[in-house]
């Protein structure tokens, strides 16, 4: 009799795992059920993981890579650019002493701690000054660097002229990132074929692009940007200032902006109204484009900080701004 109760019980026993309906009043109490039979609880995956099977599926991963572009540097140097590993030449020594304050700004090491001191825009008082020349030359040499990223953000939106000077084709970027929340700044980033260099284009064509450089959307972006890449310096080719309100709103936002000037071209009275509409910037350079060296008669660039130009070559002038 036992022998045919415990066949019986085997036998309901491999319905059972086989998954057949079993009688309720023949199942066992939940207690004795073994931890192999019990229900696991559910895994939770890490965003790592996640990510990963998420590529297995083909569905984009959470965590979008940058896009990569190549740019031509030696028809950048043939174009009168810096470019890495380019024989010192007049032009590089001028961009070492002009960085040289702005990088110590940037990180913290200057005479006083800079708000947003990574945010640095370059302008002008009107167009043809040579601002994204001066843009992307300084850009090249912050990158030159061995421990610092640099980030160039074409935020000129009425020329857009970063990306054609650089032979590049036009490519999403921070236009795109103002009117689409969905995009974030990895999606329209581009690496480059430059250590420590990325860009930002301006973005697709948009009729409000000049309403949207000075949008909330705007604000908040340079916000993040400042707080979210601290150990990057970002530097921003913006509109001129005398032409543009943007320019301005841009300016309140950054922690130092370097105003370039044309030698023999632009008025006293153009670079001292420039200068007033960017009173609440807490550091303003300003660089002299194309002023004729004493003695050498060959053109390049002079250094200041604030309103005065004695000095040309050497140490930059420390005067303050004047009316």
């Amino acid at each position: 009799m036992t022998s045919s109760i415990e066949k019986a019980a085997q036998r309901l026993e491999q319905l059972r795992k086989a998954g057949a309906p079993v009688p309720g009043s023949l199942l066992q109490p939940a207690e004795s059920v073994g931890p192999s039979t019990m229900e696991q609880p559910a895994q939770t995956v890490s965003p790592v993981e996640d990510a990963d099977l998420d590529g297995r599926r083909g569905v984009p991963t959470s965590k979008p890579v940058s896009k990569s572009v190549h740019i031509d540097l030696t028809a950048l140097a043939a174009a009168g650019f810096i470019t890495p590993n380019a024989p010192r030449s007049a032009m590089t020594d001028q961009f070492r002493v002009i960085k040289r304050p702005l990088l110590e700004n940037a990180t913290g090491k200057g005479a006083s701690l800079v708000a947003n001191g990574n945010l640095i825009m370059v302008t002008s008082s009107l167009p043809g000054e040579g601002k994204t020349f001066t843009a992307i030359n300084l850009a090249m040499s912050l990158a030159m660097e061995l421990n610092h990223t640099v980030m160039l953000v074409d935020a000129d939106v009425a020329r857009q002229s970063i990306m054609q000077t650089m032979g590049l084709p036009p490519a999403p970027g921070l236009l795109d990132l103002l009117v689409d929340d969905k995009i974030g700044l990895p999606d329209v980033l581009l690496r480059t074929n430059i250590d420590n260099f990325t860009l930002l284009p301006t973005g697709l064509p948009n009729p409000r692009a000049t309403e949207l450089l000075a949008s909330d959307a705007m604000v908040a972006l340079l916000n993040d940007m400042g707080k979210r890449y601290r150990d990057r310096i970002i530097i921003f080719d913006s509109p001129p200032l005398l032409l543009t309100t943007e320019a301005r709103v841009l300016a309140s936002h950054m922690g130092q902006v370097v105003i370039v000037v044309q030698a023999e071209k632009t008025l006293q009275s153009q670079v001292q109204h420039a200068l007033s509409a960017i009173e609440a910037c807490p550091i303003r350079l300003m660089v002299l484009n194309q002023a004729r060296s004493r003695g050498l008669g060959a053109y390049g660039y002079g250094y200041g900080h604030g309103y005065g130009y004695d000095q040309l070559v050497g140490e930059p002038s420390m005067a303050t701004a004047a009316a």
